[in-house]
């Protein structure tokens, strides 16, 4: 019965969310604010709920392992998704991207490493991490305006003639709800297939819950790819995490136990540090924009899943 309910909500997530990658490049054409930054914005929190309703969630019943793994697991799985598209596109994706990808994934980076820091030190400061999210999306959002060409308008047109932004604003925010409602499932079914088996707490929020958090993310990212929305669907990953690590604060209010981030096993520091690792990697991949190996395979995918198995065995 779980695996059947799950496959339900994967199936219902995969509907809405290819739906909802559809009405997000429309509402980035049309209002003219860039596909990075609606990713960023738009299509992440979207996708980040159920990780916020996870992480609310396990904090009130008092498992912040899993809240905090969930979070930590959650930014180590999107990066990977990166890897993921770039094994799939026929050019390699890292040449396709503009330069604010590199912005977003470096503020993501720093963001992570103050988390590991915040762990190691069992430091509460949960305004900070809200404040420097907030100064990530703002800087996100003036580089875009500065550098970002505006789509032709005859073009535009023609692609999108028989929706109006109005529209594309309101079926995009019923699609959220179909997915959220959906992926805020998950969780739920991956814990309970999961203490069927005995496994870990902390390694069952780093990996079980974190991945099927982390559908959404995929479904979207990939419709995106398929619209030739490359930039929307790298922001969507790298916008993600940015709003993941402003998630931990919310838990902390929740959590009566004390601080959240001292009472996490500090295996959680090595997983964010890890996730830090695996955005300089993909930095590297922008700015360098290495050739491909053999087939579809480059640096940059080898150092992405390498990063990430180490960093699941040492959870484990």
């Amino acid at each position: 019965m779980v695996v059947t309910l799950f496959a339900l909500c994967a199936l219902v997530i995969v509907v809405s969310g290819a739906r909802l990658s559809y009405y997000g490049d429309v509402i980035a054409e049309r209002s003219g604010l860039g596909h990075a930054w609606v990713g960023v914005i738009a299509m992440a929190s979207v996708t980040s709920l159920p990780e916020l309703v996870t992480g609310v969630s396990a904090s009130v019943i008092g498992a912040p392992e899993i809240a905090a793994g969930d979070v930590a697991g959650s930014c180590l799985f999107n990066l990977l998704i990166l890897g993921m598209l770039d094994l799939l596109s026929p050019q390699p994706i890292f040449h396709r991207l503009k330069p604010v990808h590199t912005l977003s994934a470096a503020l993501g980076a720093l963001l992570l490493l103050g988390v590991a820091t915040s762990i190691l030190t069992a430091a509460r400061w949960p305004a900070i991490r809200w404040i420097g999210y907030l100064l990530a999306v703002r800087s996100i959002y003036n580089y875009e305006r500065r550098h970002d060409q505006v789509t032709d308008e005859n073009v535009l047109a023609e692609r999108y003639a028989h929706l109006s932004l109005r529209g594309a604003v309101l079926r995009y925010a019923g699609m959220a709800v179909v997915l959220v409602a959906a992926a805020s499932n998950l969780p739920g079914l991956a814990v309970q297939f999961a203490e069927a088996t005995g496994l870990d707490q902390g390694f069952v929020g780093t990996s079980v819950v974190a991945l099927s958090t982390s559908l959404p993310e995929v479904v979207v990212s990939l419709a995106a790819m398929r619209l030739g929305a490359w930039d929307m669907a790298a922001a969507n990953v790298l916008g993600s995490n940015l709003f993941n690590v402003a998630i931990l604060p919310i838990d902390d209010l929740f959590f009566t136990g004390g601080p959240l981030l001292a009472a996490i096993s500090p295996g959680h520091a090595v997983t964010a540090a890890a996730a830090a690792a695996m955005s300089l990697i993909v930095i590297v991949g922008l700015v360098a924009r290495p050739p491909r190996l053999f087939g579809r395979v480059s640096w940059t995918l080898i150092g992405l899943i390498g990063v990430y198995a180490l960093t699941t065995w040492i959870a484990f």
